[in-house]
């Protein structure tokens, strides 16, 4: 679980990095073109988030967090698929801070799981300091 936790955490790093490089240049009207590869991008996070939240519940945090974690993926990959669409007039701004901060909560969230997976498989410390011995 220790290495699929980490690839996901790597994964959700590398492509939320991608995601707001991509987000920038879209706002500054740059690099239109590449509107595919923020696509793939985002969904490889979503799945990331998904994979981060299944290995969460593997190890034992509670459904509710997780169920987050799933539904807040779905709604960020939906509306990144279909916010061209939506207020296309002066007001789309309002669509593309949404989804912004749906990224980085998605984004936010993941850490928090890989961090919390991390956290729960560390072994037990004694009051030295010293992981207790289970031999």
């Amino acid at each position: 679980m220790k290495t699929a936790t980490t690839v996901a955490s790597m994964l959700v790093r590398l492509t939320g990095l991608i995601q707001i490089v991509l987000g920038i240049l879209f706002w500054t009207g740059n690099a239109i073109n590449l509107i595919s590869l923020h696509i793939l991008s985002g969904t490889v996070l979503v799945l990331s988030l998904w994979t981060l939240a299944i290995l969460a519940r593997r190890s034992g945090l509670r459904a509710g967090v997780v169920a987050l974690s799933m539904i807040l993926g779905l709604i960020t990959l939906a509306l990144g698929l279909v916010q061209s669409d939506l207020l296309v007039n002066s007001s789309h701004w309002i669509i593309q801070v949404v989804h912004l901060l749906l990224g980085l909560s998605a984004i936010g969230l993941a850490e928090g799981l890989a961090a919390r997976i991390k956290h729960d498989r560390m072994p037990e410390k004694t009051l030295t300091g010293q992981p207790e011995r289970t031999d």
